[in-house]
């Protein structure tokens, strides 16, 4: 699991099923009931990034069992950890890189047994041709694409370019168009926040935030035709099915290509694609592994899904707490974590019309492109399509998490094997 500030490993062989009968809110030491214990998250190793001279805020990806850690900025020496995460309170080194920010990209191989206990085998891989800060990357195609998100630690113009693209095969970068948002307000590169983005086959979606207006932004780019593209204000406007949209984050079941995990709100659900543009997109809620955070009061931030196996998944959810004496005790970082199996119906091919039942939402995935409506509540139709088996479920402590807050960079599976 990866933060802006560190590397945490998680030993899964520990994991499992924790029972809360109590649904008042979640206390922490003075605020901790004693039907609800909170226990200690697994953690058998962590890498404390911007400690050991590595750049903070960078993106992570695995690619070929080896993990690519791209962009970021570096902090002025002596910057406080508590400070790093808060915007333009700490500064750049400014002798590393581009005045502070970050072109290189460092590689981790995965494949040795001191991979993920060892700092000394993260090698610097490749430089793009510009830095680029909380940078988005996506790989389709077997390419890597990178844009510069917004740096925290600096007001001025970005680097250029802001957008460009690896080939792994021949290791050369290549510089793309200049995104809509940033060449309308080249001036001032603060005008925009990069929220989010998300991929629906070789398109790239991305979520900005107008600063001087306080309005979102869509925008797409696609790497056959290589054209930006404004897409409107509002997410209805959006020629792709809901569940890939920007802010719902998921993956594919590994084994089966057409069940798709994927948060909605917090709430983790299941999407059965399609095989065909005659039937429609069917979802099912994944009762048996939500944490139900909002039950407990805690205030949860974005989640994320990871493969394990090839019917084996894992959601993760960040949150903080409050204590009970707000002032007393300053917020306390906890993880919501689930791994689960997942197996299709017999009958799930099927669709619920066909077997005579109406569902409580679905969604036209092949006519998204010809309508604007997206203005539908994902929800549990009458009867599953999937089979849920909960391996592990829990609310567990991040001491290990440190003063930052509580943001999950990335998230992958990497299984030791001992000789």
């Amino acid at each position: 699991m990866a933060t802006p500030q560190r590397l945490i490993a998680i030993d899964m062989s520990k994991l499992k099923i924790n029972h809360y009968e109590d649904k008042s809110k979640l206390k922490i030491d003075h605020y901790e009931s004693r039907d609800f214990k909170i226990h200690s998250l697994p953690v058998f190793k962590m890498l404390n990034l911007v400690e050991n001279d590595f750049p903070f805020g960078m993106r992570f990806f695995v690619r070929d069992s080896k993990l690519y850690m791209v962009g970021g900025e570096k902090p002025r020496p002596g910057a406080s950890p508590k400070l790093l995460p808060l915007e333009r309170s700490v500064g750049h080194n400014e002798s590393f890189g581009d005045g502070g920010l970050s072109p290189y990209v460092y590689i981790l191989d995965l494949t040795g047994q001191d991979s993920t206990t060892d700092l000394d085998l993260l090698k610097h891989h490749t430089s793009m041709l510009a830095a680029k800060p909380t940078p988005i990357v996506v790989e389709i195609e077997g390419k890597i694409y990178v844009l510069s998100g917004t740096p925290l630690q600096l007001d001025c113009l970005l680097p250029t370019p802001t957008f460009e693209v690896y080939d792994p095969l021949i290791e050369q970068w290549k510089p793309l168009d200049q995104p809509l948002f940033y060449r309308e307000c080249w001036s001032d590169s603060q005008k925009f926040d990069v929220i989010d983005h998300s991929v629906f086959g070789t398109t790239i979606y991305v979520l900005t935030f107008n600063l001087m207006n306080d309005i979102y932004h869509y925008y797409s780019y696609n790497v056959n035709d290589g054209n930006w593209r404004f897409l409107g204000e509002s997410e209805d406007k959006l020629p792709v099915p809901y569940h890939f949209t920007p802010m719902c984050t998921g993956k594919f079941v590994p084994r089966d290509k057409g069940i798709y995990i994927f948060f909605h709100e917090d709430i983790p659900h299941a999407a059965l694609i399609p095989s065909n543009d005659k039937s429609r997109t069917r979802y099912q809620a994944l009762n048996e592994v939500d944490g139900a955070l909002y039950l407990r009061q805690v205030a949860s931030y974005s989640g994320l899904v990871v493969e394990l196996g090839e019917h084996e998944m894992c959601i993760m959810q960040p949150g903080s707490v409050q204590p009970k004496e707000e002032n007393l005790y300053p917020c306390r970082i906890i993880l919501y974590m689930a791994t689960f199996k997942v197996e299709k119906l017999l009958d799930s091919s099927s669709s619920a019309q066909d077997r005579g039942l109406k569902p409580l939402s679905t969604v036209d995935a092949s006519d998204v492109s010809h309508t604007s409506h997206h203005d539908y509540d994902v929800q549990d139709i009458r009867a599953p399509f999937l089979s849920i088996t909960c391996l592990s479920k829990g609310f567990y402590y991040l001491y290990e998490w440190g003063p930052e807050a509580s943001y999950i960079c990335s998230a992958f599976f990497h299984q030791l094997i001992w000789t």
